[in-house]
């Protein structure tokens, strides 16, 4: 039976994420060349952050080895970066009436 910290794992994994890298950004200014790196930054803190809850929180994760651990923090981590770029999308002023 699935319990709601199998099903919650992986979105409090990207919120995580999101929530580090937004204080990041913020606190660097948004350069250019932190902006290039955002996606692999989470990703990496995604993998970070799976392995640590397959450890620490055992159980959470429904996983057998640490390597399955790491793809799905990773994904996460990278989900969180999908995110952002929707939402940046959904409050962008709409350039449909544009004309040509």
């Amino acid at each position: 039976m699935t319990t709601f910290y199998e099903i919650a794992t992986i979105p409090a994994i990207a919120a995580i994420v999101y929530t580090i890298i937004d204080i990041v950004k913020t606190a660097v200014g948004g350069t250019e060349k932190f902006k290039r790196f955002i996606p692999l930054i989470s990703c990496a803190l995604g993998a970070i952050i799976g392995v640590i809850a397959y450890f620490c929180v055992p159980g959470v994760l429904e996983t057998q080895n640490v390597l399955v651990a790491i793809v799905l923090g990773a994904a996460s981590g990278l989900s969180a970066t999908g995110t952002n770029q929707a939402v940046k999308q959904l409050t962008s002023k709409s350039n449909t009436n544009k004309t040509e």
